[in-house]
């Protein structure tokens, strides 16, 4: 298949139909760590997966996008809100998301766990909020472990230790809060690598074993620089990309002088 045709296929478009829509809920978000003190936090990994909130009846996606969970699956669920992660294992989103975002589930759904982190709109702090979920652990549904954070050398060795496993990288929470259904400093994200967003403007083509697929993503960023993006793509991606226009993650060491990333490295695309 030639690259001008592969690029007019996109891999979320069934995912992105109206019909599709639920209320958006209301969760809370994650600021950016800048050296703070947080004695007296907690940390856990932040999982490279689909966010999905239960709003007592069915999942939903970050922006209230219903998902397609079977039955068995969901069947012990309880009757009030969790927030969590749907994911598999760590380098997996790929999979992860086209087993999710599928509107007819398949057994693959078997290779997921629901990792609880949050029970919105629930009474206590964090540690009372998620002892909520404990009746309902199951081969499904997991509370996320949330470790205390002893110092500042323990919270570098665990993100080191994430890091080196592949994973995303670390959250550090406030235990000692109620819920806040916003973004919040008192949870923030801590990663070694920067991410941010960008609009995909064309693609480049491969050269060698990537010939007639997609060598490189032509991007955009809200500041209108223009750059390529050639490390991160899977075969899967490069053999059928997302159309131009999407929104794409990716991450990246630091700024050049010329505003562009510096080793910018293809994440996923934007959860809608």
């Amino acid at each position: 298949m030639k690259l001008q045709k592969i690029i007019q296929v996109s891999i979320i478009s069934s995912f992105l139909s109206s019909s599709l829509l639920a209320s958006k809920p209301e969760l809370f978000l994650l600021k950016t760590y800048k050296d703070q003190n947080i004695t007296g936090w907690v940390m856990s990994e932040k999982l490279d997966g689909i966010r999905a909130y239960w709003d007592g009846k069915q999942l939903l996606s970050r922006s209230g996008k219903i998902i397609h969970a079977p039955q068995w699956f969901t069947k012990d669920y309880p009757n009030f809100e969790i927030d969590g992660e749907l994911w598999s294992k760590r380098d997996d989103f790929e999979n992860i998301s086209s087993i999710v975002r599928d509107k007819v589930p398949s057994k693959n759904w078997d290779e997921i766990k629901h990792y609880i982190y949050e029970v919105p709109n629930a009474k206590g702090m964090l540690f009372q909020r998620l002892e909520k979920v404990k009746p309902y652990e199951n081969e499904n549904i997991k509370i996320l472990p949330q470790i205390i954070i002893k110092n500042k050398q323990h919270q570098n060795d665990f993100l080191d230790e994430i890091e080196e496993k592949k994973g995303e990288g670390i959250v550090v929470r406030d235990p000692n809060t109620l819920y806040i259904n916003k973004r919040t400093n008192k949870a923030l994200k801590i990663k070694k690598f920067k991410d941010t967003e960008c609009k995909i403007i064309g693609y480049t083509e491969g050269k060698g074993k990537y010939f007639d697929k997609v060598g490189a993503i032509i991007c955009q960023l809200p500041s209108q620089i223009i750059f390529k993006i050639g490390s991160g793509l899977s075969d899967k991606f490069r053999n059928n990309p997302p159309k131009t226009g999407t929104t794409i993650t990716f991450k990246y060491q630091n700024i050049t002088k010329y505003g562009k990333p510096r080793f910018p490295i293809y994440l996923r695309i934007r959860e809608q």
